[in-house]
């Protein structure tokens, strides 16, 4: 089974990794992808203004470009302890085993707007860019890596994949037609969508997961897993889309 997750607007600062690594992440066919957005992100950063607009940054966000500008020489840190925010503080993967974190780095991806999915444990540099922003010298970044990062996810070939994304993430790379794969909502016992709790629930439902390090490899053997362990999901009437129900 992979996961993928959403990245998240904030991080972690700092980290004691080696600079940005681009031939070691995963899904190494998307490294001219992730090549051609890094050198936009620096080369967009040389002029502060123009950064700032094209980000939609305000004034005291300044220190973002320079994270960009710093793209292939900054510090790193795992992904998944570089993003915080409510997904991550309940996922709180500094706190689980050496062999949960294990079970992570081989299971989970993080889809990164400027690098794509990576992999858990891939050591990232901090940044700045969301899913809908356009950046000088690119083309729209659904444009830019829908295909390719489809067609990676289909060379991996996955026995399935739990998608935990949100929609703006899901367009930068639909998981392919050939993979088994179910997409995740999360909603109350009466079906009532949810915001803060979609996340801290996705990040709860992944904990668990690292925590028993099941062998998944298909919607019935999460269901078998999720059972025992509380964990309710519901059919819906969309082929390919469940429901991570959760207490009001």
């Amino acid at each position: 089974m992979k996961i993928l997750l959403p990245p998240s607007e904030t991080k972690r600062p700092g980290g004691d990794g080696a600079p940005l690594d681009v031939d070691a992440l995963a899904l190494p066919s998307l490294r001219d992808e992730r090549l051609a957005v890094v050198d936009a992100l620096v080369a967009l950063s040389a002029d502060e203004d123009a950064a700032r607009a094209a980000l939609k940054l305000s004034a005291k966000q300044g220190g973002d470009v320079l994270h960009n500008r710093m793209l292939r020489s900054g510090a790193t840190m795992p992904a998944v302890d570089r993003y915080t925010g409510v997904l991550y503080d309940a996922l709180d993967a500094a706190s689980l085993s050496s062999a949960s974190r294990r079970w992570l780095g081989a299971h989970v991806w993080i889809h990164s707007a400027p690098l794509g999915p990576i992999g858990a444990l891939d050591p990232i540099p901090q940044y700045r860019l969301a899913a809908g922003v356009s950046v000088p010298g690119l083309p729209a970044l659904r444009r830019h890596w829908a295909a390719p990062t489809t067609a990676a996810i289909a060379g991996e070939q996955p026995p399935f994949v739990l998608d935990l994304r949100s929609e703006a993430y899901v367009a930068l790379g639909p998981v392919p037609h050939s993979v088994a794969s179910v997409y995740v909502r999360v909603v109350t016992e009466h079906g009532r969508a949810l915001n803060h709790f979609n996340k801290k629930s996705k990040g709860m439902l992944v904990r668990a997961l690292a925590e028993d390090r099941p062998r998944i490899g298909s919607l019935r053997g999460l269901r078998r897993w999720a059972e025992p362990r509380g964990v309710v999901l519901r059919d819906t009437d969309d082929q390919g889309i469940v429901e991570l129900v959760v207490a009001e």
